[in-house]
């Protein structure tokens, strides 16, 4: 079992992912391009603020809106350890997992958790929040799979036999 650590940044109900990239940044060549803009139109200085290793506490309907695959993409490439909301969008969970981007499903931690706070994630059992636990779902192994590869692409090279160049 994974256990890791993060500093909490906490995000409301239906962030879209016109919020997590707006659309006028896809242009941009590069997710590396667009990452100074994930947020923006909610707190534009939250990108600049967000350290490798944080942790984002939403509330439900996370990643609802287009399908966009930029919006894992953007996360990831801001440092963030993972998402915990209380649902998520279903295209959308299913594009973080692709990517790469472990999403965590709990409708309890975001009563306590402040901004700021630092929470230990033990991923498949618990989060942990100043001595309290709160219990989470493990993901099925095959998403696992993905998720410990790094995305799909790699997971199936992995499963393949095919060498990264």
């Amino acid at each position: 079992m994974e256990q890791f650590t993060g500093k909490v940044w906490v995000l409301g109900d239906d962030i879209d992912t016109d919020i997590i990239i707006p659309t006028e940044y896809l242009a941009l060549p590069t997710v590396e391009d667009m990452k100074p803009y994930g947020f923006s139109p909610l707190r534009p200085e939250l990108a600049g603020q967000i350290r490798k290793g944080d942790i984002l506490v939403a509330g439900k309907n996370f990643g609802c809106g287009s399908s966009r695959e930029q919006a894992p993409e953007i996360i990831k490439a801001l440092g963030i350890r993972c998402v915990i909301a209380k649902s998520y969008a279903r295209i959308f969970f299913r594009n973080s997992i692709n990517n790469g981007l472990l999403l965590i499903e709990n409708s309890q931690v975001q009563e306590d958790v402040k901004e700021g706070d630092s929470i230990i994630v033990k991923v498949g059992e618990s989060i942990s929040l100043n001595g309290k636990d709160y219990p989470i779902q493990p993901l099925p192994g095959n998403l696992m799979e993905i998720l410990e590869a790094g995305g799909l692409v790699a997971a199936m090279q992995k499963r393949n036999g095919i060498r990264r160049a």
